[in-house]
């Protein structure tokens, strides 16, 4: 069973699986999620779900926000805990944020583009899982990571 380092907010991780399953299934799930995004997937509903089901694969993954703190996060319900936030994101304000970074094309430049309550833990994720495309402007010119 891999720790998922939130002992102390009781955290519920995906306790059937060793280190090794775990990665497989976070792999496969990025990649079903890119696949559908690459492939310009209309269906919403289908990829807010292949959304949350990558979310709960990648609980107790250590994250680092834009200022390099480091964080966790799990799953209970409809919302998200995370280790340095007292309140949680709700479902609703990830799906937000994720049809956010649609909308600009994946291309994201900083977490406040995201628009939503959460985004300083929301854009990190996301590049991770690729939703987004992480960018700077320099000299006028968009610059990806």
């Amino acid at each position: 069973m891999m720790n998922c380092h939130l002992e102390m907010m009781n955290c519920r991780f995906v306790n059937d699986l060793d280190e090794e399953q775990l990665l497989r299934r976070q792999q496969q799930a990025v990649g079903d999620l890119r696949e559908a995004l690459d492939g310009e997937e209309t269906d919403k509903d289908r990829l807010d779900t292949l959304l949350w089901n990558t979310l709960i694969l990648f609980q107790g993954y250590p994250f680092y926000t834009a200022k390099n703190l480091e964080f966790f996060y799990y799953l209970k319900g409809n919302e998200m805990f995370v280790s340095r936030k007292d309140k949680s994101i709700t479902k609703a304000s990830i799906i937000m944020a994720f049809h956010k970074a649609l909308e600009l094309g994946r291309v994201v430049i900083g977490p406040k583009k995201l628009g939503t309550f959460g985004a300083s833990y929301m854009y990190p994720i996301f590049i991770r899982i690729g939703v987004i495309e992480a960018g700077a402007m320099e000299n006028g010119q968009l610059k990806l990571f």
